[in-house]
């Protein structure tokens, strides 16, 4: 048996695997620079383009876009109307930018536990979740699975609350033969580094609602409004915003890469088809639910370790991996848990009993699209080697 290099054995690889990395060509250098050599370099027919191209692959009307994921996000719940006093619901497993977006506007996140299957924010939860003041749900699609929208919505429309899909992870799939971006009033979308398609940082808010995508550009550019567009310089602001704009040569970037989203798509759905059948059999680790009606983003691929097997805990088989050089990692620390969140809200442990018990089994793998099948090769290999070794 090999000596894991946790304790001093030889890595599967002599240089780290990250879990994931961007795919720039040249024509994505090409488009940065001309739209670099360009009159307009921010606020240009660039960004205008890229926001028309982003509608039309999401069917949706508008696309707002925005400086990065984050600031999608804060602009959509601004533009919900979101206050102090208002609650909005969402789940513990997700980066905290969702929740922070609440937080922001003065409102209160509330989080509701999650599907034990498909990870996603389990509805039953919401529903039970739903008291006081509640003007928004913000479902995340995680991993790139999108969440039940079919019993989401119609929820949300007999509460009366606006739903906010968080779909950073899920670009490029689909729920029913719909596209994400379609499902939900707003969708707001990340072009970081690490996703289907990147603008280096960026993001953006799809929406089919003219007065929701007013609210949004409006947003994003410090509040402010024209009432005589042939006089623009008599601009009036009536409410605060922010300057959350995105350049015309990230746009650039991204017009060029999301000519190539289907096919960064069909690499990744490659590579985590293949991570699933080598690991469905595995006794040391469990797959999250792939529902049929639904085309997956891949944004990350996690597995669920079977903790009862083996004779260690999570971070000590993402230590030994780290130790292969295999860039695996956790995806996510819950939000409630955070020094922050427990100190401000009081939030404590057994809030959301299905996600903690989820967390503390989670392992994000390497998947990206330039990853080679030699790569997902040393990824199996290294698990293999420590399972072997931390086995009861």
């Amino acid at each position: 048996m090999d000596k894991p290099a946790l304790l001093g054995g030889t890595p599967v690889r002599s240089r780290l695997l990250p879990y994931a990395r961007q795919t720039i060509d040249s024509g994505d250098i090409a488009g940065v620079g001309e739209a670099l050599a360009s009159n307009l370099i921010t606020q240009g027919p660039t960004l205008e383009r890229f926001e028309r191209a982003l509608a039309a692959r999401a069917r949706v009307k508008h696309a707002v876009a925005f400086a990065n994921g984050t600031a999608a996000l804060h602009g959509a719940c601004w533009a919900a109307g979101l206050g102090p006093g208002d609650r909005a619901i969402t789940t513990p497993l997700t980066f905290a930018a969702t929740a922070n977006a609440v937080v922001y506007q003065g409102a209160r996140p509330v989080f509701a536990d999650i599907d034990a299957a498909s990870l996603t924010l389990d509805p039953d939860a919401v529903k039970r979740a739903g008291r006081g003041r509640v003007r928004a749900v913000l479902p995340v699609d995680f991993a790139g699975l999108a969440c039940d929208y079919d019993r989401l919505l119609p929820l949300a429309r007999e509460k009366g609350w606006t739903v906010i899909a968080d779909a950073a992870h899920s670009f490029g799939g689909t729920y029913g033969g719909r596209p994400v971006g379609a499902l939900a009033d707003m969708t707001t979308l990340s072009f970081h580094p690490a996703k289907l398609i990147t603008t280096g940082e960026g993001g953006a808010v799809l929406t089919d609602r003219d007065d929701l995508a007013e609210r949004l550009r409006t947003m994003r550019h410090h509040g402010i409004r024209c009432p005589d567009r042939a006089r623009p310089w008599r601009y009036e602001i009536v409410e605060l915003g922010h300057n959350y704009r995105l350049t015309d040569f990230q746009a650039a970037l991204g017009l060029s890469q999301l000519d190539r989203l289907e096919s960064f798509w069909q690499r990744r759905d490659r590579i985590a088809q293949r991570y699933r059948e080598r690991l469905k059999g595995s006794p040391f680790v469990e797959l999250p639910a792939l529902p049929p009606d639904r085309r997956h983003g891949w944004h990350l691929f996690v597995v669920l370790l079977r903790l009862e097997r083996l004779s260690v805990d999570r971070d000590t088989v993402l230590q030994a991996l780290r130790a292969e050089n295999i860039g695996a990692t956790l995806h996510y620390p819950l939000v409630y848990r955070h020094p922050f969140y427990r100190e401000r809200f009081e939030y404590g442990p057994g809030l959301c009993p299905v996600a903690e018990a989820a967390e503390k089994r989670l392992v994000t793998l390497p998947l990206f699209p330039t990853m080679s099948l030699d790569d997902q090769d040393d990824v199996l290999r290294a698990l293999d080697k420590i399972f072997a070794h931390y086995a009861r």
